[in-house]
């Protein structure tokens, strides 16, 4: 990697200090001898080079000195006028001399490049240490992606059998309370029927001679809890007793009481029987 930087750097500064000294032996060498330009030409490059070389060393030791950088960047500047006086007082290729004037200033530019390099350099341990960290910042992004696309489908799927239950839950809701109302509807006209206890009584006739029995179909309406009794709590009675009490319950009122009735008022007034025994109670008082 550091060839990658000083190579064209040196190359250039070359390159430079070739052309530099070929443009002051041809430009001075028409108006004093060769060998005086070639010493000025080469005092130019060698005040190049030796400036150069001080802030390589400087660098190397980690320090900067800000005069050894002027004087450097003069000679390039000096080298770089030297280069465009040449190229515009040339009668042949002004052109070609003048698009070769830059480039002691690029030669120093890349080597300003090759320095900041250098500064920011890192050793093959921290290089491969920072590529471990930023592996590891990877798969760590990329695990937390895959968890919250998995999250993210486990909740729209949770989300989705829930909405079908409910929906599910809601038609039968919905079809259970067309199937009641429409039987209460049923239940309702035939409570109203002129003929339904004309017809329940004469069902009933032969079961219950001499006895009219009362029939009340559900009505559709809030119901009533009954009293939860402890039957531990309530005496036992006895047949006759049972009968008798019955009996009484039935004809408390004007009509007698209907079976539904008297149960009721048998159980809040705090007597116990089974279902078995106080319907057939009911059965031989009435």
């Amino acid at each position: 990697m550091r060839a990658k930087t000083v190579l064209p750097a040196v190359a250039m500064t070359a390159v430079s200090m070739v052309l530099t000294l070929a443009v002051v032996v041809m430009w001075l060498g028409m108006a004093m001898p060769w060998p005086v330009a070639l010493v000025v030409g080469l005092g130019i490059d060698g005040g190049w080079l030796a400036t150069l070389a001080y802030e390589r060393r400087l660098a190397a030791q980690g320090d900067h000195n800000r005069t050894v950088t002027a004087v450097g960047w003069s000679f390039g500047l000096l080298a770089t006028a030297v280069l465009v006086a040449h190229a515009l007082t040339a009668e042949h290729s002004a052109g070609a001399w003048l698009a070769v004037a830059w480039l002691p200033i690029a030669a120093k530019a890349l080597w300003l490049v090759h320095g900041l390099w250098e500064h920011t350099a890192l050793t093959p341990g921290a290089l491969d240490a920072i590529r471990g960290i930023q592996q590891e910042a990877r798969d760590e992004a990329a695990v937390a992606r895959a968890r919250l696309r998995a999250e993210a489908a486990t909740e729209e799927t949770r989300l989705t059998a829930v909405t079908e239950a409910g929906a599910r839950v809601a038609r039968v809701q919905a079809t259970t309370a067309d199937t009641l109302a429409r039987a209460w509807s049923t239940l309702e006209s035939a409570r109203e029927g002129e003929d339904t206890g004309r017809a329940l009584t004469s069902v009933t006739r032969g079961v219950t001679p001499d006895v009219t029995p009362r029939w009340e179909l559900p009505v559709w309406g809030p119901t009533e809890p009954v009293v939860a009794l402890s039957l531990e709590a309530a005496p036992a009675l006895s047949d006759d007793a049972l009968a008798a009490l019955v009996d009484d319950i039935r004809h408390s009122e004007s009509p007698a009481l209907s079976y539904r009735e008297m149960a009721t008022r048998f159980r809040a007034a705090g007597h116990a029987a089974s279902e078995v025994r106080l319907r057939a109670a009911w059965k031989r008082v009435a």
